[in-house]
């Protein structure tokens, strides 16, 4: 019956019929369209332009844009979009996901939708998950656009500020999303709005939509600089824990991966330590790195979630298998692992500027991506992002076989069944691909391979560098290819001579990932275009997603019935608890990811309202308003603050308050206490506030109005930019221990988001203090200079990309201040008697 209502009402039938229409009257355009010449194909991009600022929608000028870009791309790329392609880029247009195969060419799909709204010169910026991409993306596509009178950049890492500001002015921008969103945060801590290199943001087209959206959602971007702290301290923790025993001293939960002191172990550390009470208040910070360092023994696994190299330890990704050069653990917990493996321990960093993917891709206009794998995610496309995932059909029927999964007893048995059938598909020159979860398993397979005899490409997070190579020789006949789950994500391995005749390319997996997405992308690299195919996933009762899910019921019933390692069972029932666990893990991640926003977005209004302000102030060429306000809401605060008008005048502290103004806004004497006796409230603050106004404008008559309007902003933006920094690492640090608060029935998001917003006002109260204080005390030297608050460094969460030579080094740098300048606080003390004297 639910099969019945699911054809009837399936909206995703409703959607393509809808689109089918649209693409019969492109199509019906056809013929009138090869009959135009080059130049009178490109004169259509001007047509189209002047039709759209007289007021014609896109949705008006969609057909005959189609229709223009895809006679184009014929004569220019040789390739002529097919129907499902036309379908999929009116999904793309409307801000859906289009959900296409691997092989139905989603690059040249994209090239329509980009090409109709780059027509209104606000700029479309196309993504994908790498730097080869983006460049080979922006040289193939960037041909047909520029045939067609349009301007394509190309916005990588280390471009000057000149190159970057080129590429967001073209109308098309290829790039990676680490490198826009980076990009983002950047122009948001420059001095001088000539140095903004984006412009708003328009229309983005994201490729493997699912892998920028979803997997890396999880990390947000960073940019960091360094705060000192002891590496002692990680390194005494270290020595402790190699002391304990599991069991006996902590207990370790595979599922959540949890780690915990037993009573010994407490009793064990305050011994080690020469401490009374492990938990103890004087006591967190020990406390912290014992946790810290437990987790990197016990959870963290070498060349599994990590892997050491050059000396450092890098992070690889659990979704893709790629190494994350120069991104970090937060916490403390990279510090532990550098301590774990003996090597040296690097600062920990202070955050100073920060924002999700989610929260960066939703302030876009229009949004729209494009993958092979989205449909088990739809909810959260739709949840987050407002993005509905249309599955677009093949151009040609699928071929594939997917056979039911084979599930062994053990790990060996399983692998020497692996082994087994390369083997004999590579004796008949079958192309094989092997898909694996992490790096050990594909360099466990090479060597068995390796013993066989039989020639193999191995492609993993260690040898990355040659991946589109690797990946486009991955069908030709006899190849066999390893390949941890990046799997050239982008790369068609298209077909070698012959070996569509011997079954074509055979997809091998080794294990099920623990997202059944990155299972079915594994098993789109075989049978594109409606080439022949087969994939087998073998599977074992110890693997991680049987253990983590309660194999041991199927592994008792495997020896009660005598069945030996050489033999696997093929079970509906097996393959169904398999799907089912991996639906469970999805529905944690999916939390996962929704808690990071939920989070993110007390950060994201309070961002939006200080970027705000920020751009005002840059963009202002008279700040005296902005100052004069803040001048007021400081006085006005400091009235209440010592004449609360619940208390009695005799308890009032007035002389509290004349000290306060003479220290921070008049001269001594300017007001006295007989002044303000007996005043009320309103009459004090206008009081005050007419001698300070007084006070401003002699100061502004003794030197050029141009020199005090610089001198304003100088001021302005170094308060902002300080107390902003200090701020994000003070709710960073906030965000980091409010989850304890669980433990005494209080909801975190709520305490989270409450004292979030009390700091941010204590924030705001200190960047009004700190402006009307040094406007009205410091002195105006004669070199006026903007200054940047600290320097900082991009903590990159993203794959670093197989052509990209540049190493991303996470050392951050920290602002040389001598012992006799000026503390950077802002104390107006110098270094030596303020931050330095900690030293």
């Amino acid at each position: 019956m639910a099969g019945i209502l699911n054809k009837i009402f399936d909206p995703n039938k409703r959607d393509l019929k809808r689109l089918e229409k649209i693409a019969d009257k492109i199509e019906a355009l056809a013929s009138d369209m090869e009959k135009l010449s080059d130049e009178q194909l490109r004169a259509k991009t001007d047509e189209f332009k002047d039709r759209y600022q007289k007021g014609e929608t896109l949705d008006d000028l969609l057909v005959e844009a189609f229709a223009v870009v895809r006679e184009s791309s014929k004569r220019i790329l040789g390739m002529y979009p097919f129907r499902v392609q036309l379908m999929g880029g009116v999904a793309l247009h409307e801000g859906n996901i289009a959900e296409m195969k691997t092989g139905e060419g989603k690059t040249l799909t994209s090239t329509m939708p980009v090409y109709l709204n780059a027509i209104t010169g606000k700029g479309v910026h196309v993504i994908t998950v790498n730097d080869y991409l983006a460049g080979r993306d922006a040289t193939e596509m960037g041909q047909l656009f520029e045939a067609l009178g349009l301007t394509v950049g190309l916005n990588q890492n280390g471009l000057s500020k000149e190159e970057k500001q080129a590429a967001y002015n073209a109308d098309i921008t290829y790039g990676t999303n680490n490198e826009f969103g980076f990009d983002y945060l950047r122009d948001n801590m420059v001095l001088y709005k000539e140095q903004m290199v984006q412009r708003p943001l328009h229309f983005a087209v994201i490729d493997e939509v699912d892998s920028i959206l979803i997997d890396e959602a999880r990390t947000p971007l960073i940019i960091s600089g360094s705060a000192r702290k002891s590496t002692e301290l990680y390194i005494q923790a270290n020595a402790f824990v190699r002391t304990l025993k599991r069991e006996d001293d902590f207990t370790y939960d595979e599922k959540t991966k949890g780690v915990q002191l037993t009573e010994q172990g407490m009793s064990k550390a305050e011994k080690f330590f020469g401490i009374e009470n492990l938990f103890d208040l004087a006591n967190v910070t020990v406390n912290h790195h014992v946790n810290q360092s437990l987790r990197a023994h016990s959870s963290m696994q070498r060349d599994v979630d990590y892997v050491v190299q050059d000396g450092e330890v890098v992070i690889v990704d659990q979704f893709t298998g790629r190494l994350m050069k120069g991104r970090r653990y937060s916490d403390g917990l990279h510090q532990a692992i550098e301590a774990k493996e003996g090597l040296d321990i690097q600062n920990e960093s202070m955050t100073m500027a920060t924002i999700t993917f989610q929260n960066y891709f939703r302030m876009y206009e229009k949004l729209s991506g494009m993958t092979g794998t989205a449909k088990t995610e739809e909810e959260e496309f739709r949840n987050i992002y407002n993005m509905n995932v249309i599955a677009i059909p093949t151009n040609k029927p699928i071929a594939r076989d997917d056979r039911p999964d084979l599930i062994y007893a053990s790990m060996d048995g399983k692998f020497r069944a692996v082994v087994e059938e390369i083997s004999e598909r590579h004796q008949k020159g079958q192309p094989v691909l092997v898909g694996t979860v992490a790096i050990e398993t594909s360099e466990l397979i090479s060597k068995l391979l390796t013993k066989k005899g039989i020639r193999h490409n191995v492609l993993n997070a260690k040898n990355h560098g040659r991946e589109a190579e690797i990946i486009a020789n991955a069908g030709q006949q006899g190849a066999v290819t390893i390949a941890t789950n990046m799997a050239g994500r982008g790369t068609d391995i298209k077909l070698g001579e012959g070996v569509k005749e011997v079954g074509g390319l055979a997809v091998v997996g080794t294990e099920r990932h623990e997202s059944r997405r990155i299972d079915n992308q594994l098993r789109g690299r075989s049978g594109r275009q409606g080439d022949p195919g087969v994939t087998q996933f073998y599977l074992s009762m110890e693997d991680e997603l049987m253990r983590r899910f309660g194999s041991d019921n199927m592994k008792n019933m495997m020896s009660r019935l005598g069945m030996d390692d050489s033999q696997p069972i093929q079970s509906k029932i097996v393959s169904r608890a398999v799907e089912s666990a991996q639906k469970r893990v999805e529905g944690n991640n999916f939390d996962a990811r929704k808690q990071l926003l939920q989070y993110d977005d007390v950060l994201r209004q309070q961002r939006e309202i200080i970027y705000g302000q920020r751009s005002e102030v840059l963009e202002s060429e008279n700040l005296r308003e902005i100052v004069e306000k803040m001048i007021k809401s400081v006085i006005e605060r400091n009235v209440e603050a010592y004449m609360p008008r619940n208390e009695d005048e005799e308890d009032w502290n007035l002389q509290g308050l004349i000290d306060f103004i003479n220290a921070n806004l008049l001269r001594e004497g300017d007001i006295t206490l007989e002044d303000i006796k007996r005043k009320e409230h309103e009459d004090v603050v206008d009081m005050v506030y007419s001698k300070v106004i007084e006070r401003y404008n002699e100061k502004e008559e003794s030197m050029e109005a141009e020199r005090m309007r610089e001198f304003e902003k100088v001021i302005v933006l170094r308060s902002v930019d300080s107390k902003w920094i200090d701020h994000i690492d003070a709710m960073d640090q906030l965000r980091q221990g409010i989850h304890l608060r669980a433990y005494g029935q209080i909801n975190p998001l709520r305490e989270y988001q409450h004292e979030g917003f009390a700091m941010f006002e204590d924030m705001i109260a200190n960047i009004e203090e700190d402006v009307a204080k040094y406007v009205m005390k410091a002195e105006i030297r004669e070199n006026l200079q903007r200054q940047e608050v600290a320097k900082g460094h991009a903590v990159n969460p993203g794959q670093s990309d197989g052509d990209n030579k540049k190493k991303r080094m996470p050392v951050r740098k920290t602002v040389d201040v001598g012992r006799n300048d000026p503390c950077p606080c802002g104390s107006g003390k110098k270094y030596k008697q303020c931050h330095g004297a900690a030293e």
